[in-house]
């Protein structure tokens, strides 16, 4: 009974085993042939493509049992299994990626390009208004210089005629202090001949 069971369960592990087994990959730079056992010895029943997924069920003495994508089990070098899925395999995702890369990258020069042109216009707008300032501040200039001059002409104007009246009643006074002097002189005389004559 017991030597009907193990056999039984050796063929359940055997089965079980290559249900969970791990994926890997055959090296992408090589072309490796099965072989029926753990070396070069054994016969060969098959051969797989650089790139070939494999399900690994053991390892043995530098080699690999394995299990390929046609259900044929047998056993390869170590050094040609691979963690990294084949070129093949990844060469459909990285196409991907970079084509997503690319519309994203296009987006950001549309955007980049529409906002340059924003700020372009803008640019111009501001150029435009400075230019605008500088003209009105160069005519506000003009009229500040015309205001001066002006100013000072009519200061002068001012002062020419500040002496022109300080100079009319210096004359004016002159005049007054003249004819003042003069009739207190005149006057004098003219009054006592008068009075002796009365007296006479």
């Amino acid at each position: 009974m017991i030597n009907k069971t193990i056999p039984l369960l050796l063929i359940l592990i055997y089965l079980i085993s290559p249900a969970s087994a791990a994926t890997r990959y055959v090296s992408d730079d090589l072309f490796t042939y099965i072989h029926s056992g753990p070396g070069t010895k054994y016969k060969i029943v098959g051969s797989l493509n650089a790139g070939e997924r494999i399900n690994l069920i053991q390892t043995n003495s530098g080699f690999t049992q394995i299990k390929d994508s046609k259900g044929r089990s047998g056993w390869i070098n170590s050094k040609y299994v691979s963690r990294q899925p084949g070129l093949k395999e990844r060469l459909p995702k990285l196409e991907s990626k970079l084509a997503k890369l690319n519309a994203q990258l296009n987006t950001a020069k549309d955007e980049a390009n529409k906002d340059k042109s924003s700020l372009e216009e803008n640019l111009d707008s501001y150029r435009n208004q400075v230019n605008d300032l500088q003209k009105v501040n160069s005519k506000l200039n003009e009229e500040l210089q015309q205001v001066q001059s002006e100013n000072r002409n009519l200061n002068a104007k001012l002062d020419t005629q500040k002496n022109d009246l300080l100079m009319r009643w210096f004359t004016y006074g002159g005049m007054v202090a003249g004819g003042g002097l003069l009739i207190g002189l005149v006057l004098p005389s003219l009054i006592p001949s008068r009075r002796q004559k009365t007296r006479w």
